[in-house]
């Protein structure tokens, strides 16, 4: 029989998690009850309880709860949960998790679901579900359901939804897991809607070569993921030709990566083969969203959701330096390719984003700061979305996998 893990704070949300728990007995499923609330009386006894949970954390549960610190409580059953939940995915004891919850209860939830391996069905009910909802899924494939009324009691409203909940999560644990048997060597190439022709010819392409390929589109969490992959050693190469979530790092667009980016395969040693896809733009919403400095400068409505900003000579200088810097980190084989007949779909000759100062002012800076001591640069005179410069960066990644270079 599967089963799942609720984990929750009986104190606040006991009769929502009993009736969650019922409906998953119901549906054949057996669960295990993680309760992680500090301060009231569980509304029904856990299977794991509260003083488990803070032993965990290093915490003693009435210390905290004396304490009155909400701050320090939720970390510490948020750090003891996630604990507990690996140590019980260790043992082969779940198969899935869900959770209920305001702001505290999806933080506590969320936290320990993110240690659960990819794949492992994790669903959590929030208030938050509709919001920004990065800091809590991460780069995981945990799921956020919108309770749409507040976690406060069963209702007729709340009641369906909390059924659909559990009706999900069983059905998930329910389901064989697909069986692929493929033992091929996995890459992660990363993508964006100006760099497909070029990811697309490199992925069909090393396919043939008996690879599989993890494409990615560089919208911040598209780049956290693969650097989380490459850090967790999934990946046996990383074809990184569009980095254009630098240049939101840099000037504040909505698709930065972070200071991590193009930092994981370095560390590791992992094969890299890569290049300046998409260094030509900054990416913000709706036209009406760009901050009011920055008008006067080279936009370009992508689409409704989406305008692009040219980025400057200055501004492409810091970048070629911080790509060049991060990539010189390497332990690794790594190869730095340039287009120099355009960085994007745009950026070619005739194209809204063509900017040829710019242009030079990124390679130069390139070709000054990385370490040519440890990282090859191959410059060739076509545009990164030319077929030849695609499969020029897959051959020079397959070269460095099968010369046993691997993570």
């Amino acid at each position: 029989m599967p089963t799942v893990a609720l984990v929750g704070t009986l104190d606040t949300k006991g009769t929502e998690y009993e009736f969650v728990r019922d409906r998953l007995h119901q549906a054949g499923v057996d669960t295990i009850v993680v309760d992680t609330g500090v301060l009231g009386e569980p509304g029904f006894a856990a299977d794991i309880t509260r003083r488990e949970v803070a032993k965990q954390a290093g915490e003693d549960v009435w210390q905290l709860a004396d304490a009155n610190d909400r701050g320090r409580a939720v970390t510490a059953m948020a750090n003891g949960a996630a604990k507990v939940l690996q140590q019980l995915d260790r043992d082969g004891k779940i198969d899935g998790a869900l959770a209920l919850g305001g702001t505290g209860g999806t933080s506590i939830a969320a936290q320990a679901f993110r240690q659960l391996p990819l794949g492992m069905p994790k669903l959590i009910v929030s208030t938050a579900a509709s919001g920004d909802t990065r800091a809590y899924v991460g780069e995981t494939d945990l799921v956020l359901m919108p309770s749409i009324t507040d976690v406060a009691g069963v209702n007729r409203l709340s009641a369906r939804i909390l059924a659909n909940a559990a009706a999900a999560i069983a059905g998930m644990v329910s389901t064989p897991a697909p069986q692929t048997n493929d033992d091929r060597q996995l890459l992660a190439a990363s993508m964006f809607g100006v760099t497909t022709p070029a990811v697309t010819t490199a992925k069909a392409h090393l396919e043939t070569l008996d690879y599989e390929v993890l494409v990615f589109h560089m919208t911040g969490v598209g780049g956290r993921t693969l650097e989380s992959l490459a850090n967790d050693g999934w990946l046996a190469g990383v074809l990184d030709l569009t980095t254009t979530e630098l240049a939101d790092e840099l000037v504040g667009g909505v698709f930065s990566a972070g200071p991590e980016r193009l930092t994981a395969a370095a560390s590791r040693g992992i094969p890299q083969v890569v290049s300046v896809g998409a260094l030509d733009m900054v990416n913000f919403g709706p036209r009406e969203t760009v901050p009011a400095e920055f008008e006067g400068r080279n936009l370009y409505v992508h689409n409704p959701s989406v305008t692009l900003m040219r980025t400057t000579p200055e501004e492409c200088a810091e970048l070629g330096k911080r790509l060049a810097t991060r990539v010189s980190t390497t332990t690794g084989k790594a190869t730095v390719f340039l287009p120099l007949a355009g960085v994007s779909a745009i950026a070619t000759e005739g194209g809204p984003f063509y900017d040829k100062a710019a242009d030079d002012a990124l390679f130069d800076a390139i070709r000054a700061n990385l370490d040519r001591d440890k990282v090859e640069l191959i410059e060739l005179d076509l545009a990164i979305n030319d077929p030849q410069f695609a499969i020029a960066m897959a051959d020079r990644l397959h070269e460095y996998v099968t010369a046993g270079v691997t993570a």
